[in-house]
């Protein structure tokens, strides 16, 4: 950075000074200026992790390789001049027939913190065991594809590209995308609150909901897909999360007992009951606010809502951020892919056992007409608003936004108005002075 040429050379002489000071602090802290680390920062392991690009061009030749099975789509957005990118897999073993509403919808996001490398790597495991290409011992094969012959799974295996690429570029503390917004921090429920040890590097809201083209491509594939089950996969504890985020309570009745009796299940039979269980407001020691979770519960409807935390070192220091969010060793690194590739085709096998219970209840509870897994666990089960008011209730949201910004471009023109009569009304005095002369 240039020294700013309008200070006095006094000021540049103690810009000069600082900026080494912090230089060399930076350096201490995370290394110095030919890449080199200290022994307290851990650097990334690219034995065992792949890069962004790599990651993504091994699930595109995954696919090509198995198009009876998977699909492939990228989707974009772009937002004051920043763009994001979005890869989605389909996983549909009946892909021509492509009956997606009979079946149950299950919608897998990965990476939303830049980060958390290991959420990437388990979104490629798990698809590698969908394709075949990769087997979890004792799990019976035939079994499991009668399992996934119910299901239809969409996986988005990096939310944040944008962001993981400035952690691949050394800033292995960044979470937030690629212009400073903490994407976990962008939904609308409790939008914007700030708890008393609010971090603004950790958890910046954006400037408004869905202000990020990251979030608003979510959001529309949320809408579109109407998924059973949204898990959002995260690093830096062991812990499985229903709603709320934003307050220390579950939602009430059937719908906490059945997101909680699945988690029990999980915890006990594929993660040696390592996990913490319960609201993520009451359980991880904070509250977050304009979370994806308690978006797709509170709005867009979905009736188990999770968010899996899959790794953590609470033994790392808080300045190394890639020990503390992923395995560092192949043991570990191994361990966790396993361990919660055992876990999330448990939680399919318990999802298709549940929409069985659910369609007989309702079929007994309805008498002489067949109700849908969609309508009844909206309608029902839940005691919520049906598909259609979720819309309405989606696209209300959406027309928020646009009033929103419609008033900050009336307050900018009024503004500018304002700005442009100042200026004419300064360039015309003199001429009203020499007329009067």
């Amino acid at each position: 950075m240039g020294f700013h040429r309008s200070l006095n050379p006094l000021a540049n002489i103690l810009i000069f000074a600082f900026s080494v000071v912090c230089a060399d602090r930076f350096s201490f802290a995370y290394g110095n200026s030919n890449g080199t680390r200290t022994a307290d920062i851990t650097p990334i392991n690219h034995d065992l992790y792949h890069t962004s690009g790599a990651l993504l061009e091994e699930i595109e030749s995954l696919v090509h390789r198995h198009p009876e099975k998977l699909s492939i789509e990228k989707i974009s957005c772009k937002n004051k001049g920043y763009e994001a990118e979005m890869t989605v897999v389909t996983y549909n073993r009946d892909v021509k027939e492509n009956d997606d509403k009979a079946k149950l919808r299950i919608l897998l996001t990965f990476g939303q913190h830049g980060r958390e490398l290991i959420t990437t790597e388990l979104a490629l495991r798990l698809l590698s065991i969908l394709s075949e290409e990769e087997f979890l011992p004792n799990m019976n094969r035939s079994t499991l594809n009668r399992t996934l012959d119910r299901l239809v799974i969409k996986v988005v295996p990096m939310e944040n590209l944008n962001g993981r690429k400035l952690v691949e570029d050394g800033e292995l503390c960044e979470r937030r995308n690629g212009r400073g917004v903490d994407l976990n921090r962008n939904w609308s429920v409790d939008w914007g609150k700030k708890e008393k040890d609010y971090d603004p590097y950790e958890e910046n809201p954006g400037t408004a909901p869905f202000s990020e083209p990251e979030s608003q491509l979510m959001r529309k594939l949320s809408v579109s897909f109407e998924p059973h089950i949204w898990v959002n996969v995260h690093s830096g504890m062991e812990a499985l999360f229903m709603p709320y985020d934003h307050k220390n309570t579950t939602p009430d009745g059937l719908p906490t007992q059945i997101m909680k009796s699945m988690l029990e299940e999980l915890n006990h039979f594929h993660l040696k009951d390592n996990c913490l269980i319960g609201s993520g407001g009451a359980s991880v020691g904070y509250l977050a606010h304009g979370t994806a979770t308690d978006y797709m519960y509170d709005v867009a409807r979905v009736p188990m809502a999770f968010t899996f935390e899959i790794y953590g070192d609470l033994k790392a220091s808080s300045k190394d951020c890639f020990k503390m969010f992923n395995p560092t060793d192949i043991t570990s690194f191994n361990r966790v892919l396993n361990d919660w590739s055992a876990a999330f085709f448990q939680m399919f096998s318990i999802g298709v056992k549940q929409m069985d219970g659910l369609q007989s209840k309702a079929i007994t509870s309805s008498f002489d007409h067949w109700v849908s897994i969609d309508d009844y666990l909206n309608g029902y089960l839940m005691h919520r608003k049906s598909r259609y008011a979720k819309k309405m209730e989606v696209l209300d949201l959406g027309l928020q936004e646009i009033r929103a910004y419609f008033r900050l471009f009336l307050l900018s023109s009024v503004l500018l108005l304002f700005m442009f009569c100042s200026r004419i009304s300064k360039t015309t005095r003199p001429l009203v002075s020499a007329m009067s002369l």
